[in-house]
């Protein structure tokens, strides 16, 4: 030990206290308004399917379809990772674990669209529309053939449609009380949304329902559809989808891009409405930047390009997708829209290439932070927090199994848990 050194200091002790008792309300504020990742599972994609379309069977067709489009077109790992460009020693993992989840959990998130993709109907028929939905999704989460998260996206609180939505909405959620109650993966998907005030009457709307049936305030949420440039800059100037977060009164658990009535809202032509276009990104980073620390997670939107025809044109297809979805999760976009069954093996197989090809060094980097060892990259907590929410979403997937990053980081999935979303204090790491 060497000498030890002399601590001075020149503030009394009241200067602190001072400081501390001006910051009270900020540290409020930043507690409600930024309470962080929620740590749940957020799904790769959301697949949208018209209210009278929808059917018991529907996720098992889905998977189905995309299975026989896997053996029409690209029957082996080998062919399907040469379609796509995935290297050699990731195409048998990756093929195969797209079949295993297509056939065991073709899609993650099913929304039953009221809005464009069922368009205007007569009141019954969207009336009768509605309460079918309900019934089967209570009892698909009743008979274990849910996919982990359902909903409805309803028509927008614009005045031509808004008290449509608003119904749709209460038939919707007052078959699911009917039914037994309002299941856990629930999800409402309001559109459209160009002002903040129509975020608060959709947060009355819900408020009156919770009322009504004596549900916890708070308990329903629903996501926000960035689908008009006023969303973006408001007539003020002003970032209006951070006002829209806010609006939603800790409701909104997402912001959904909606890739084309977004471009065709600032002027883009048709032929180059995608994702990818510039003022996709600029929507898309605004959306991004408005949500960090929130608990509000992001989501891309879709491709109009469908995966359907001869082998040559479906490849075309499947690579565009890959691609798309490969930049988007690279954007830290982790979940899209899946328009087509077609859809679903290149959303997967970009998704477990994308954390299959960085398990090791994610694991590795992980592993050296918890153990302070050296290496190339001095890692610091908020990278140790990316890392693991990188490891966790791969797992939640499909993409990685819970064994494997354990012994690559000797780290549970409680840890896991604990470094993406920490709690204050001190930080616990067990042994796997």
């Amino acid at each position: 030990m060497g000498q030890q050194e002399k601590v001075a200091t020149s503030l009394a002790g009241t200067v602190s206290e001072e400081i501390s008792a001006s910051l009270t309300a900020v540290d409020a504020e930043l507690a409600r308004r930024y309470p962080g990742d929620p740590g749940t599972r957020q799904p790769v994609h959301t697949v949208y399917v018209p209210g009278d379309v929808f059917a018991p069977g529907t996720l098992r067709s889905w998977g189905d379809q995309a299975l026989a489009a896997l053996d029409e077109h690209a029957p082996d790992a080998a062919s399907f990772a040469a379609v796509l460009g995935i290297p050699e020693e990731l195409a048998g993992p990756v093929h195969d674990r797209v079949r295993a989840k297509l056939e065991r959990e073709p899609v993650e998130d099913l929304r039953i669209d009221f809005e464009d993709g069922y368009g205007p109907r007569p009141d019954a028929e969207e009336d009768g529309a509605a309460a079918r939905a309900a019934r089967l999704v209570s009892e698909a989460y009743a008979n274990g053939t849910a996919a982990p998260y359902m909903g409805i996206r309803m028509k927008c609180m614009e005045a031509g449609v808004r008290d449509r939505g608003i119904r749709t909405t209460d038939v919707f959620l007052t078959g699911l009380m009917e039914a037994g109650g309002l299941p856990e993966g629930l999800v409402l998907t309001l559109p459209k949304v160009t002002y903040p005030e129509q975020v608060t009457a959709f947060v009355r709307l819900l408020e009156a329902f919770e009322k009504a049936h004596g549900l916890d305030a708070g308990r329903l949420g629903f996501e926000i559809q960035i689908e008009t440039s006023q969303s973006i800059l408001a007539a003020d100037g002003t970032a209006a989808v951070a006002r829209m977060i806010d609006a939603a009164q800790g409701r909104a658990t997402g912001l959904h891009y909606g890739t084309f009535d977004y471009s065709a809202c600032v002027g883009v032509s048709a032929a180059y409405q995608a994702s990818d276009h510039p003022a996709a990104d600029h929507a898309k980073a605004v959306m991004q930047v408005a949500a960090a620390g929130t608990g509000v997670r992001v989501s891309d939107g879709s491709t109009n390009v469908l995966p359907v025809g001869p082998t040559d044109r479906v490849h075309e297809a499947w690579r565009l997708h890959y691609g798309l979805t490969r930049r988007a999760l690279a954007c830290a976009y982790y979940q899209g829209w899946d328009m087509h069954p077609g859809h679903l093996p290149t959303r997967y197989a970009a998704v477990y290439a994308f954390y299959r090809e960085g398990l090791e060094p994610a694991a590795a980097r992980l592993a050296a932070y918890v153990a302070k060892a050296g290496g190339d990259v001095m890692d610091e907590p908020a990278t140790a927090k990316a890392l693991s929410g990188y490891l966790l979403r791969g797992i939640d997937c499909g993409a990685l199994d819970t064994a494997e990053v354990a012994r690559l980081t000797g780290l549970t999935r409680a840890d896991l848990d604990a470094f993406a979303s920490p709690r204050r204090g001190d930080l616990t790491v067990t042994a796997p």
